[in-house]
């Protein structure tokens, strides 16, 4: 058992569980939650925290599932995985790899937790290419009453749809079945776009490749446009120190820092970040590389997922919005880019793609430095347009929404609820975002942002 302390990995929520426990087994985790039922005390389930939300928070005993970290079976015939739910998407792919195989698709990044990206359905791009989540198999799960069950979608399906997007809520995840593919090179290509180039071509764009994705600098009126195919091509790899590190890591954070007390300096620093990445790139590499990112810096973000048919719409929107905020000498200077993805529709009760082909759009503003920066007005400006347009909040990101929005945005929300009710009915897995916005329970102490560390 560790100090009683958590923060996110962008340090912008942090909490005092009573206790943290790191079990390495089945039976640590049913004793844990035995002392839980005598004590009634809510267990959260954490494995490396990079939500950047209070969704891994809690006041009562917090179990973290990095020792669980196990590959357990391996069917190289039959294209899946067994896994314990703590071991990180990078381990994974180091495992994998070694048996010729690979994850079909994936984020930006891979720090997290096999458990984290499933219980959120964390999602890649690609508008043929379905969240995380729809490529699970199966699970192993232990119920709040300490019994161990499987599930999928022929035995217990209810539990199984319910948890591949459950927040953490229905139990603890305990290993995943995964649907992987044999090991396979991307060719990634990029280049630039006007913004109302790109708008204008924007379905032709986005499947004229398997993995496409759009960058938006807004403050330069550009997009930077990745379509990335499956290739048996030799690997082509394109790294430079100087714009790489030195120009697109630390000279950009030090203009940044600026720009907390020079405003307009945001806008430069926009057009300059655009301008090194300008030119037309082709790199081939293992998949995993060229769906991961250089997160770079801590961060606070929002992520909205709306009907890929509203896209054009709602991205004229966004950029009438910021254009006018440019105009004004004393309007809000967002960061870049503004990152846009795509995947496929499912039936999962909760995924934000269920019954809809979907447009992922999210918002960051860095924080150089580990330093503070302005972000709420900013983000509220943002959601209520893409909310206008039909957005569903990326779970593991924060958002406000609560039960009687989210009602109508979820044809299957009372489902979700009524498997809860069923598998933990006394609320052990209902940390104080479950309560939140699955419950609509608010500690007014708080003022709903229980955990928040900033204050901005």
């Amino acid at each position: 058992m560790s100090s009683p302390f958590f923060s996110n990995w962008g340090r912008t929520f942090a909490c005092e569980p009573i206790a943290i426990f790191e079990p390495d087994s089945v039976q640590e985790c049913q004793h844990i939650l035995a002392l839980a039922r005598t004590h009634r005390k809510v267990v959260r389930a954490v494995g490396v925290g990079h939500s950047p939300s209070d969704l891994p928070c809690t006041t009562g005993y917090m179990l973290r599932t990095t020792k669980l970290n196990r590959l357990l079976e391996v069917n190289v015939e039959k294209r899946y995985v067994v896994a314990e739910a703590g071991i990180t998407i990078d381990a994974l792919h180091a495992a994998l790899a070694k048996h010729g195989l690979a994850m079909i698709n994936v984020g930006s990044i891979s720090d997290q937790t096999l458990g984290g990206i499933i219980t959120t359905a964390t999602h890649g791009t690609g508008i043929q290419y379905g969240v995380i989540s729809t490529h699970v198999l199966g699970l192993s799960i232990l119920l709040a009453d300490g019994t161990r069950v499987s599930c999928s979608r022929e035995e217990r399906a209810d539990l199984f749809i319910a948890s591949i997007c459950g927040l953490g809520s229905t139990g603890l995840i305990l290993t995943v079945m995964l649907q992987v593919e044999p090991a396979f090179r991307l060719r990634e290509t990029h280049h630039m776009m006007g913004f109302h180039q790109c708008i204008q071509d924007m379905d032709g764009l986005v499947r004229a490749g398997e993995h496409v994705r759009i960058w938006w600098y807004p403050a330069a009126d550009t997009m930077r446009v990745s379509c990335a195919d499956r290739t048996v091509q030799p690997k082509q790899t394109n790294t430079n120190w100087l714009w790489d590190s030195f120009f697109g890591f630390h000279l950009l954070q030090f203009l940044l820092f600026l720009g907390r007390s020079f405003l307009s300096l945001n806008v430069f620093t926009t057009r300059f970040a655009a301008w090194l990445v300008k030119g037309h790139v082709v790199t081939v590499d293992d998949s995993y590389r060229i769906f991961n990112l250089d997160v770079r810096f801590p961060q606070h973000t929002t992520e909205w997922a709306i009907p890929y048919s509203n896209t054009q719409r709602c991205l004229h929107d966004l950029h009438s919005w910021l254009a006018h905020e440019f105009a004004d000498r004393n309007g809000l200077r967002p960061h870049f880019p503004i990152e846009i993805r795509f995947s496929d529709s499912d039936d999962i009760w909760l995924s934000p793609s269920n019954g809809q082909q979907t447009c992922w759009i999210g918002i960051v503003q860095y924080k150089p430095y580990g330093l503070e920066v302005p972000f709420r007005d900013l983000f509220a400006r943002f959601e209520a347009i893409l909310v206008r347009h039909g957005g569903r909040p990326h779970w593991a990101k924060a958002h406000p929404l609560r039960p009687a929005a989210l009602r109508t945005l979820y044809p299957c929300f009372d489902d979700f609820v009524r498997v809860l009710e069923d598998v933990d009915p006394y609320g052990m897995f209902r940390n104080e975002y479950i309560q939140r916005h699955i419950f609509g329970k608010t500690d007014p102490e708080f003022g709903g942002e229980v955990f928040r560390r900033d204050a901005f």
